[in-house]
């Protein structure tokens, strides 16, 4: 019997190790995850602070007539742009 309680406790004990662990890997997780939302956040606020202190109305903008054509063209400049970083890279070694 007492020696039924001694591997009783040792589970217990391997167990309770095991979920604190877990518990530990959890809490930096929420931790990283924490840190990045409130990057995102302030980014999404500077970006706001920006367009409410320049008064644009993104909105309004894009119903404007002409605004998806200028943001096909924008898409279309940004390829090569993005093509030439790439390269870039890749010549230097870093991708």
């Amino acid at each position: 019997m007492e020696t039924d309680l001694s591997v009783d406790a040792e589970a217990l004990a391997a167990e309770n190790a095991r979920l604190r662990e877990r518990v530990d890997e959890l809490e930096r997780e929420r931790a990283e995850l924490v840190a990045r939302t409130s990057r995102l956040v302030a980014d999404a606020e500077e970006r706001t602070y920006w367009l409410e202190r320049w008064q644009l109305d993104l909105n309004a903008l894009m119903r404007r007539p002409g605004a998806a054509q200028f943001r096909a063209l924008l898409r279309a400049a940004r390829w090569p742009m993005r093509q030439a970083k790439l390269l870039a890279r890749r010549i230097r070694g870093g991708a």
